[in-house]
């Protein structure tokens, strides 16, 4: 289901590869992200969504506005994860930081192509299956509950994952990094580099994101425009906020508690669309609420362990 004509998808769709492709320009150099930058370009990025979701609400209306907005904040929250894991992912394989944006990039162009399959698959089973929605919400109160009891510190073992194993073991890979490339031609034959290998864990584990956060925005909406949109301009920002927060999310110890919040509140949401119906901006208003409520607690536990550290010194 869409509310929007084929001319705004089309419109969308330049606006995005165009801004990708300034992007790429800007960064044809290999260099390492400096907060500041990251912290600008994180910005630029925010505010290009809230303006998108500005235009929405004059043209489709106030409530298509507030849909956009409610998924935005939701997939944007949720990709703070990602953030965390691919810290973890460039560390395991040692990727020289100048190389890290370049992977991103790629990446993102990835989590776009795999998020709007799963957006168009979904919109057409719920279309035609309205019970699935209440499977997706059972999944995310499950799903929220086993992120609130999770210990946080879990690391991500690449070894582990099925699709970086059958590369491995398919593909050629060199022995050392070849610039910012991700094949390389030896003699005949193309053989990928140790940066390849890397896009491939970073592809496969947005595609587990995936599978919590599209789930999570049709609880939103069912409007495949505003959630494709939401979804393109959250990783949109990916980037700049990995470079931006990677070094930060010890900070925010009450986060994960937050989004365990937001995933189990959508999901209980969508269980109960048919029985107790709960009207959009209250979603918004909670989503908003749960997330500034761990943020904040974070920060006053971090506030107060540097007092403690303080009198104890």
């Amino acid at each position: 289901m869409t509310t929007a004509p084929l001319w705004a998808w089309g419109a969308v769709l330049v606006a995005i590869f165009a801004m990708l492709a300034v992007d790429l320009f800007l960064h044809r150099k290999d260099r390492e992200i400096s907060i500041r930058e990251a912290a600008v370009t994180s910005g630029v990025w925010i505010a290009i969504g809230l303006a998108f979701g500005g235009i929405l609400w004059l043209t489709l209306g106030a409530e298509q506005g507030a849909a956009y907005y409610a998924a935005y904040v939701v997939e944007k929250s949720l990709s703070v994860d990602n953030v965390f894991v691919f810290a973890l992912l460039f560390t395991y394989f040692a990727v020289p930081k100048q190389y890290q944006h370049r992977v991103l990039f790629f990446g993102v162009l990835g989590a776009l192509a795999m998020r709007a399959v799963f957006i168009f698959a979904g919109s057409a089973l719920i279309g035609q299956f309205h019970w699935i929605i209440y499977i997706f919400g059972a999944f995310l109160v499950y799903t929220g509950i086993k992120l609130a009891r999770s210990k946080g510190d879990d690391e991500v073992d690449p070894e582990k994952n099925i699709v970086l194993r059958w590369t491995r073991r398919l593909v050629p890979v060199t022995s050392d990094w070849r610039g910012h490339k991700f094949w390389v031609r030896e003699g005949a034959k193309w053989i990928a580099t140790p940066l390849f290998v890397v896009l491939i864990a970073v592809e496969t584990t947005d595609l587990i994101f995936a599978v919590d956060s599209i789930p999570a925005v049709f609880g939103v909406t069912n409007d495949a425009f505003i959630i494709f949109t939401s979804n393109a301009f959250a990783i949109l920002g990916l980037r700049a906020l990995y470079f931006l927060l990677s070094g930060a999310m010890k900070h925010f110890a009450y986060l994960q508690l937050g989004l365990a919040a937001v995933l189990t509140f959508v999901g209980a949401k969508m269980l109960l669309t048919d029985l107790f119906p709960i009207n959009i901006w209250v979603s918004l208003a909670i989503i908003v609420a749960l997330l500034t409520a761990a943020v904040v607690a974070s920060l006053v536990k971090v506030r107060m362990e540097k007092k403690k550290e303080l009198i104890d010194a």
